[in-house]
């Protein structure tokens, strides 16, 4: 029970922190491209290789921090869902190039980002 609470925290933080960084992103950018996902994408891969590390291969912390964060936070933050919609919608609207490049790029950003945490997380 008490891991399930953590990844409800967890998850209603992750949520919030991804309307807030996708939105600001946005801002910045426009809405032409997915850049609020893929940037979201890529920061939950990156702190998922790190946590990974940390939580998995060297931490004795216990199961509900992990479910918090790893489960809750980054489930919720990370957005699948989105990247597989506004990808659709793109190829919906005729815009083919676009969609394949935010197909690659997300894909090549995101391994890339979750490899940067894992080195990140050995070399501390």
């Amino acid at each position: 029970m008490r891991e399930l609470l953590a990844i409800v925290v967890g998850g209603a933080a992750g949520a919030v922190g991804r309307f807030w960084v996708a939105n600001g992103v946005y801002a910045l950018l426009g809405r032409a491209f997915p850049w609020g996902t893929l940037v979201v994408n890529a920061a939950g891969s990156l702190v998922m290789g790190f946590l990974y590390v940390v939580l998995i291969e060297r931490g004795p912390l216990s199961a509900e921090l992990r479910a918090l964060l790893l489960v809750g936070f980054l489930g919720a933050f990370t957005t699948f869902s989105s990247f597989s919609i506004e990808t659709l919608v793109l190829i919906e609207q005729g815009y083919l190039a676009r969609a394949f490049a935010n197909i690659w790029v997300s894909v090549l950003v995101c391994l890339a980002a979750c490899w940067f945490g894992l080195v990140l997380g050995r070399t501390l």
